[in-house]
């Protein structure tokens, strides 16, 4: 078993909200795929013993690696870039799906929620990271978005027509079927459909209910692309357990979705990315709708924010897409940050939270003795900065280095 211990740093991790403090001159033992212990420098290397490769991390602050709660790997936007994408062949899909896994688990990124992916090939991708014959980050996946038909998403590959309350249940068997971890769905018109309002309800209330209570019944949590309040506040009443986007919340829906647990990922970028949709060709008319609901967009997340609402990281474009001078991943994170969250929930809103979303906290989210060894350095304190993360500069993922920015390389 591979045993290797990881010094010179300064551990920190979401628990300090609940008043751990950052461990300094911290060493952590990696035996295998999980950390064995955590502590004082010269205490961990007492207790690894002699048998064992030892890393100098240079000062650096150590963290679990980022979780990603809104990923496309498939994403097909309108515009020239959407269209080449749609354009790929099965295979060629496959390849164009890992590359992107292996660019975001490098940018320290180490679990993504693929909410919407085409041709499930996301499943396929699962399996070969498990396997590890494809290096990518932990894939926790909705398999395709469950949409009405001509409803939000329709296009594509990556989303299920279904009608009436049978249609609906029907999908999210089928999407169990395929391997599930969660179920999508569309239940209101976005930025992305051109014959369609943000606000356009697309699902009925006994189709809504369909899809959560089948759900539910097969162990599956549901998140559901909404940007209108009267929508969401419907869906929250029967159970939903995430909100994507939410474009127009009001006082009245974020204190109901902070009493019934229901998390929203903001995807503040969405409504603020012009040049992202530039470098797409995204057409004029997405453009406007996108970028005109960014105010309002900024209230409703300022609004769930009051309400006590838990925000989860999520980024919508590619997690490893390069985009004002960092990923998008970390610059999603600096928006919720910088509006209003703060360095240290932030650090939990893109860590611990999201992987409590998941239910994978036994294993993931804090630099914790028995979880695995998915970790990631940067040299700046992201508790005085979330902009902290722009430096990610080593990345490990189950006990394995993948990035060593020091050593001038990577191992991907």
């Amino acid at each position: 078993m591979n045993s290797t211990v990881l010094t010179g740093c300064t551990v920190v991790d979401a628990r300090v909200l609940d008043g751990v403090a950052p461990l300094r001159d911290a060493a952590v033992w990696v035996r295998g795929d999980r950390i064995a212990a955590v502590g004082p420098a010269d205490d961990v290397l007492a207790e690894a013993g002699r048998d064992h490769r030892r890393v100098d991390l240079g000062g650096a602050f150590v963290t679990p690696g980022l979780a990603n709660m809104h990923t496309h790997l498939s994403l097909s936007l309108p515009g020239q870039g959407g269209d080449a994408v749609k354009g790929l062949s099965p295979h060629d899909l496959a390849f164009y799906m890992a590359d992107g896994a292996r660019r975001t688990l490098l940018c320290g990124v180490t679990t993504v929620r693929c909410v919407a992916e085409k041709d499930h090939a996301d499943f396929a991708l699962r399996r070969a990271v498990t396997a590890g014959r494809a290096a990518g980050p932990r894939i926790f996946t909705a398999g395709r978005a469950l949409v009405s038909t001509g409803g939000h998403g329709h296009e594509g590959t990556d989303t299920l027509e279904c009608d009436g309350a049978d249609g609906f249940r029907q999908g999210v068997r089928s999407q169990v079927k395929a391997g599930a971890d969660l179920i999508k769905v569309m239940i209101s018109g976005g930025i992305a459909g051109e014959h369609e309002d943000i606000d356009t309800r697309q699902l009925f209330t006994d189709e809504l209910t369909a899809v959560i209570e089948t759900a539910h019944a097969w162990g599956r949590k549901v998140t559901a692309h909404a940007g209108p309040a009267p929508v969401i506040a419907e869906a929250v009443e029967l159970g939903l357990d995430c909100v994507e986007h939410g474009y127009q919340l009001t006082p009245e829906v974020v204190a109901a979705m902070a009493a019934r647990g229901t998390a929203l990922v903001p995807t503040l970028l969405v409504t603020r990315c012009k040049a992202f949709f530039d470098e797409l060709g995204v057409p004029e008319w997405m453009q406007r709708r996108s970028l005109g609901a960014g105010p309002r967009h900024l209230e409703s997340y300022a609004l769930a924010l009051a309400a006590g609402v838990e925000v989860l990281l999520g980024s919508d474009m590619p997690p490893f897409w390069d985009f004002e001078g960092t990923n998008a991943t970390v610059r999603e994170l600096e928006h919720m940050s910088d509006a209003g969250l703060g360095p240290a929930r932030a650090l939990y809103a893109g860590t611990l939270g999201p992987i409590r979303w998941l239910g994978a906290e036994a294993d993931l989210g804090t630099v914790e003795p028995g979880k695995y060894a998915d970790l990631i350095a940067m040299d700046a304190d992201p508790l005085e900065s979330t902009s902290a993360f722009r430096g990610v500069r080593w990345v490990m993922s189950g006990g394995r280095i993948v990035r060593d920015d020091q050593n001038g390389r990577a191992a991907l």
